[in-house]
Protein backbone atom coordinates (compact mmCIF):
# COMPACT_ATOMS: atom_id res chain seq x y z
CA UNK A 1 0.00 0.00 0.00
CA UNK A 2 1.33 3.41 -0.96
CA UNK A 3 1.35 6.35 1.40
CA UNK A 4 2.17 9.94 0.66
CA UNK A 5 5.95 9.54 0.83
CA UNK A 6 8.90 10.44 -1.35
CA UNK A 7 11.76 7.95 -1.28
CA UNK A 8 15.09 9.52 -2.23
CA UNK A 9 17.82 7.01 -3.07
CA UNK A 10 21.26 8.59 -3.52
CA UNK A 11 24.06 6.42 -4.89
CA UNK A 12 26.85 8.85 -5.76
CA UNK A 13 30.11 8.34 -3.91
CA UNK A 14 30.60 12.10 -4.17
CA UNK A 15 28.99 14.54 -1.75
CA UNK A 16 30.58 17.89 -2.60
CA UNK A 17 29.62 19.01 -6.09
CA UNK A 18 27.54 15.93 -6.90
CA UNK A 19 25.16 16.76 -9.73
CA UNK A 20 22.83 13.87 -8.94
CA UNK A 21 22.62 14.82 -5.26
CA UNK A 22 22.02 18.49 -6.03
CA UNK A 23 19.43 17.91 -8.77
CA UNK A 24 17.58 15.22 -6.81
CA UNK A 25 17.42 17.56 -3.79
CA UNK A 26 15.86 20.23 -6.02
CA UNK A 27 13.42 17.69 -7.44
CA UNK A 28 12.34 16.70 -3.93
CA UNK A 29 11.79 20.39 -3.12
CA UNK A 30 9.55 20.71 -6.20
CA UNK A 31 7.58 17.58 -5.28
CA UNK A 32 7.05 18.84 -1.73
CA UNK A 33 6.06 22.29 -3.02
CA UNK A 34 3.29 20.62 -5.04
CA UNK A 35 2.11 18.69 -1.96
CA UNK A 36 3.51 19.75 1.41
CA UNK A 37 2.00 16.72 3.15
CA UNK A 38 4.58 14.42 1.56
CA UNK A 39 7.10 12.87 3.93
CA UNK A 40 10.67 12.40 2.74
CA UNK A 41 12.47 9.11 3.32
CA UNK A 42 16.17 9.33 2.47
CA UNK A 43 18.37 6.35 1.69
CA UNK A 44 22.05 7.20 1.13
CA UNK A 45 23.70 4.16 -0.41
CA UNK A 46 27.20 5.66 -0.51
CA UNK A 47 27.80 4.52 3.07
CA UNK A 48 27.61 0.93 1.81
CA UNK A 49 25.16 -1.95 1.66
CA UNK A 50 25.56 -5.65 2.21
CA UNK A 51 25.72 -7.87 -0.84
CA UNK A 52 23.44 -10.85 -1.10
CA UNK A 53 25.18 -14.13 -0.26
CA UNK A 54 24.34 -17.80 0.13
CA UNK A 55 22.68 -17.34 3.54
CA UNK A 56 20.57 -14.45 2.28
CA UNK A 57 19.53 -16.41 -0.80
CA UNK A 58 18.62 -19.42 1.33
CA UNK A 59 16.52 -17.26 3.65
CA UNK A 60 14.82 -15.50 0.75
CA UNK A 61 13.92 -18.75 -1.00
CA UNK A 62 12.50 -20.26 2.19
CA UNK A 63 8.72 -19.91 2.26
CA UNK A 64 7.79 -17.04 4.60
CA UNK A 65 5.79 -19.31 6.90
CA UNK A 66 8.81 -21.64 7.22
CA UNK A 67 11.43 -19.00 8.01
CA UNK A 68 13.16 -19.35 11.35
CA UNK A 69 14.66 -16.56 13.48
CA UNK A 70 17.96 -16.66 11.54
CA UNK A 71 16.16 -16.36 8.20
CA UNK A 72 14.16 -13.39 9.44
CA UNK A 73 17.24 -11.66 10.82
CA UNK A 74 19.09 -12.24 7.56
CA UNK A 75 16.25 -10.62 5.58
CA UNK A 76 15.37 -7.83 8.02
CA UNK A 77 17.42 -5.09 6.32
CA UNK A 78 16.09 -6.08 2.89
CA UNK A 79 12.56 -6.09 4.34
CA UNK A 80 13.05 -2.51 5.55
CA UNK A 81 14.26 -1.39 2.10
CA UNK A 82 11.25 -3.07 0.45
CA UNK A 83 8.91 -1.35 2.93
CA UNK A 84 10.39 2.03 2.01
CA UNK A 85 9.53 1.33 -1.63
CA UNK A 86 6.06 0.03 -0.81
CA UNK A 87 5.31 3.11 1.30
CA UNK A 88 6.47 5.62 -1.31
CA UNK A 89 4.33 7.34 -3.90
CA UNK A 90 7.34 8.97 -5.58
CA UNK A 91 10.73 7.31 -5.92
CA UNK A 92 13.72 9.49 -6.80
CA UNK A 93 16.83 7.51 -7.72
CA UNK A 94 19.95 9.66 -8.12
CA UNK A 95 22.70 7.83 -9.96
CA UNK A 96 25.92 8.76 -11.67
CA UNK A 97 27.05 6.56 -14.53
CA UNK A 98 30.15 4.66 -13.45
CA UNK A 99 31.88 2.67 -16.20
CA UNK A 100 28.72 2.61 -18.37
CA UNK A 101 26.52 1.33 -15.53
CA UNK A 102 25.21 2.13 -12.05
CA UNK A 103 27.37 2.30 -8.92
CA UNK A 104 27.86 -1.08 -7.20
CA UNK A 105 25.94 0.13 -4.14
CA UNK A 106 22.89 0.85 -6.30
CA UNK A 107 23.09 -2.64 -7.80
CA UNK A 108 23.30 -4.02 -4.24
CA UNK A 109 20.15 -2.03 -3.33
CA UNK A 110 18.35 -3.42 -6.39
CA UNK A 111 19.35 -6.96 -5.41
CA UNK A 112 17.92 -6.36 -1.93
CA UNK A 113 14.58 -4.91 -3.13
CA UNK A 114 13.83 -7.14 -6.15
CA UNK A 115 12.09 -9.78 -4.06
CA UNK A 116 9.70 -12.43 -5.32
CA UNK A 117 6.33 -12.23 -3.55
CA UNK A 118 7.10 -8.69 -2.30
CA UNK A 119 8.00 -6.48 -5.27
CA UNK A 120 7.29 -8.93 -8.11
CA UNK A 121 5.78 -12.36 -8.64
CA UNK A 122 6.06 -15.06 -11.21
CA UNK A 123 2.93 -15.87 -13.22
CA UNK A 124 2.20 -18.21 -16.11
CA UNK A 125 2.76 -15.16 -18.36
CA UNK A 126 6.11 -14.30 -16.80
CA UNK A 127 7.11 -11.95 -13.98
CA UNK A 128 4.68 -9.28 -12.83
CA UNK A 129 5.66 -6.21 -10.81
CA UNK A 130 3.75 -5.63 -7.59
CA UNK A 131 4.58 -1.97 -6.93
CA UNK A 132 1.76 -0.11 -8.65
CA UNK A 133 0.58 3.50 -8.75
CA UNK A 134 4.03 4.94 -8.19
CA UNK A 135 6.09 7.51 -10.04
CA UNK A 136 9.86 7.12 -10.42
CA UNK A 137 12.37 9.79 -11.35
CA UNK A 138 15.84 8.72 -12.44
CA UNK A 139 18.26 11.60 -11.91
CA UNK A 140 21.29 10.60 -13.98
CA UNK A 141 24.69 12.20 -14.58
CA UNK A 142 27.74 11.16 -16.55
CA UNK A 143 31.00 12.84 -17.33
CA UNK A 144 31.50 10.99 -20.59
CA UNK A 145 28.48 8.89 -21.61
CA UNK A 146 25.58 11.02 -22.88
CA UNK A 147 22.40 10.15 -20.96
CA UNK A 148 20.01 8.32 -23.26
CA UNK A 149 22.72 7.37 -25.74
CA UNK A 150 23.44 3.83 -26.95
CA UNK A 151 26.39 3.65 -24.52
CA UNK A 152 24.21 4.63 -21.54
CA UNK A 153 23.50 1.19 -20.14
CA UNK A 154 22.74 2.58 -16.67
CA UNK A 155 19.53 4.43 -17.54
CA UNK A 156 18.13 1.56 -19.61
CA UNK A 157 18.96 -0.86 -16.80
CA UNK A 158 17.23 1.26 -14.14
CA UNK A 159 14.14 1.67 -16.32
CA UNK A 160 14.08 -2.11 -16.83
CA UNK A 161 14.35 -2.71 -13.07
CA UNK A 162 11.57 -0.20 -12.33
CA UNK A 163 9.28 -1.91 -14.85
CA UNK A 164 10.17 -5.33 -13.46
CA UNK A 165 8.94 -4.35 -10.00
CA UNK A 166 5.82 -2.67 -11.40
CA UNK A 167 6.82 0.99 -11.74
CA UNK A 168 6.09 1.94 -15.34
CA UNK A 169 5.75 5.70 -14.86
CA UNK A 170 9.43 6.66 -15.08
CA UNK A 171 10.92 10.04 -15.94
CA UNK A 172 14.62 10.35 -16.72
CA UNK A 173 16.31 13.62 -15.80
CA UNK A 174 19.74 14.35 -17.25
CA UNK A 175 21.33 16.21 -14.33
CA UNK A 176 24.05 17.58 -16.60
CA UNK A 177 21.43 19.67 -18.42
CA UNK A 178 19.70 21.14 -15.35
CA UNK A 179 20.32 24.81 -14.56
CA UNK A 180 20.20 24.86 -10.76
CA UNK A 181 20.69 28.63 -10.73
CA UNK A 182 17.17 29.03 -12.13
CA UNK A 183 14.32 29.25 -9.64
CA UNK A 184 12.01 27.24 -11.90
CA UNK A 185 13.73 24.12 -13.17
CA UNK A 186 10.55 22.26 -14.14
CA UNK A 187 12.05 18.91 -13.11
CA UNK A 188 8.67 17.38 -12.35
CA UNK A 189 7.66 17.90 -15.98
CA UNK A 190 11.00 16.70 -17.36
CA UNK A 191 10.72 14.34 -20.30
CA UNK A 192 12.61 11.08 -20.74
Amino acid sequence: MSTNNILLVNSSGRYQGSLTRNVSARLVEELQAEDSSQTLIERDLATGLPFIDEQWIGANFTAPEERDKEHKERLSFSDSLVKELQDAEHIVIASPVYNFSVPAVLKAWIDLVARARLTFRYTENGPEGLLRNKKAYLVMASGGVPIGSEADLATRYLKQVMGFIGIDDVTVIDATKVDLSSEHTGLIQAKA
